[in-house]
């Protein structure tokens, strides 16, 4: 019977074209520390985030550390490590840029959960997993220009979220692929970073929210998300029922006041032609369609701390600092500290590397003498070898000359041996009977 061939892949959804494999960031989302089960919850939402391109069921032990994580991580092709640990002031994030760095750390002002999120939310409807096979769409909102006037960091945290995801191709992009959004909007009043996560949802344009239950075939949650038309006489009556007006069930008219004006005339600012076929229902190319975000979390409120160069254990100069300013002699002599520190860890590493060739050599040398030592042996084996085989020759001559004593002696040498030789001897007088 042939073997079933495995057609399936271990990799989440389709890249899209022009994407390679190498291209894609590859991030590591951890905790590490004594953490609570919200901010081990925070974790695991920001890897439904990160999707595909992230280590989903990563599991971290007690005894791991984050250095475990960082010397691992390049060897699976990792780009990005963010760590989670709670602090005496606060939650805290770290985006670290393998494998050289830089390393930004943010404080974590505000959180809210996932399942926080959708509690919230009047149309709650949980993240799929076809929504996590192709990663988000990230956008950059209310970041000022770059000019001589705007703060130094600000670029750099922009071009790490923007390395946090993969880069957005129009020209080969699938629309059908894009299912999500990762919004990071700057506050200038707070100084914080905004960070939330939405699902792009597709509507149609022009009609009332009756005839869009009526289109797509559902209804409200307490009939179980499926339209209901049991109670009506005609389609009419549930059509066109004014706003208010009792159903025939006694309950309420189905639309709002926002509902019945906006949905019927429509917003030309949320509405577009699809350039090509896209999920659900009746969204064919060309067709036009009112494009919805629905926010699924988590949601946080991000304040930066520091900015330093390299990766945890091997920093280096600290390129901003929130709380702590130095002035200019501090950052010189801050300078050549790091510079002398880099200096003696290059100088040990030189070290290293030449006990390591001198012990090599070592061993070389200890290997050839012990060679030399076997072939003595083996020649002084030999000699022996010939002088046994002399010995032997003159015993050989000297039973020859002694006639019958040695015949008395070979006897007595096969009496000797005939009872080792004594159960072969009884299978052949068992076969001589038979």
């Amino acid at each position: 019977m042939a073997r079933k061939r495995k057609n399936r892949t271990h990799l989440k959804g389709t890249q899209p074209a022009g994407e390679s494999g190498s291209n894609v960031p590859k991030s590591f989302v951890i905790k590490h520390g004594q953490v609570g089960s919200s901010l081990t919850q925070l974790t695991r939402d920001i890897r439904k985030v990160m999707e595909p391109n992230t280590a989903s069921r990563l599991k971290e032990r007690a005894r791991n550390k984050l250095k475990d994580f960082l010397t691992m991580a390049p060897a699976l092709q990792v780009t990005h490590l963010l760590a989670f640990t709670l602090t005496d002031v606060a939650p805290s994030m770290r985006i670290v840029r393998l494998s050289n760095g830089p390393t930004l750390s943010f404080r974590i002002e505000r959180y809210s959960l996932m399942k926080d999120v959708m509690k919230a939310s009047r149309r709650s409807k949980n993240l799929g997993t076809i929504e996590n096979l192709s990663p988000p769409l990230l956008v950059l909102a209310s970041f000022p220009s770059p000019s001589p006037t705007t703060p130094p960091h600000l670029p750099l945290i922009m071009k790490t979220f923007q390395t946090l995801f993969p880069p957005l191709a129009p020209h080969s992009l699938s629309l059908s692929s894009a299912r999500r959004i990762v919004l990071v909007a700057y506050n200038a009043d707070r100084g914080t970073i905004d960070f939330r996560h939405f699902r792009i949802t597709v509507k149609p344009y022009g009609v009332s929210k009756r005839v869009r239950r009526v289109l797509e075939g559902t209804g409200t949650a307490s009939s179980g998300h499926v339209l209901n038309l049991g109670n009506e006489k005609d389609v009419a009556d549930f059509l066109m029922r004014r706003r208010g007006e009792p159903g025939p069930g006694g309950a309420d008219g189905y639309e709002s006041a926002a509902s019945s004006a906006s949905s019927a005339a429509g917003d030309d600012g949320d509405a577009v032609s699809l350039a090509d076929d896209y999920v659900g229902r009746n969204n064919k190319k060309g067709s036009k369609r009112a494009v919805r975000l629905d926010e699924i979390g988590p949601r946080m409120e991000l304040r930066l701390v520091k900015i330093a160069e390299g990766i945890p254990g091997k920093e280096g100069n600290v390129i901003f600092h929130e709380f702590v300013k130095k002035t200019k002699s501090q950052v010189t002599a801050q300078k050549a500290a790091h510079a002398a520190k880099e200096k003696l860890r290059k100088e040990r590493r030189e070290e290293q590397e030449r006990n390591v060739q001198r012990k090599k050599q070592l061993a070389k040398g200890e290997d050839g003498e012990e060679e030399d030592g076997e072939e003595e042996d083996a020649e002084e084996v030999e000699g022996s070898e010939v002088e046994q085989e002399d010995d032997e020759n003159w015993d050989e001559d000297e039973e020859i000359s002694e006639g019958e004593v040695s015949e008395d002696e070979d006897g007595s040498e096969e009496s000797d041996e005939e009872p080792e030789d004594q159960p072969p001897a009884k299978k052949s007088k068992t076969k001589q009977r038979r």
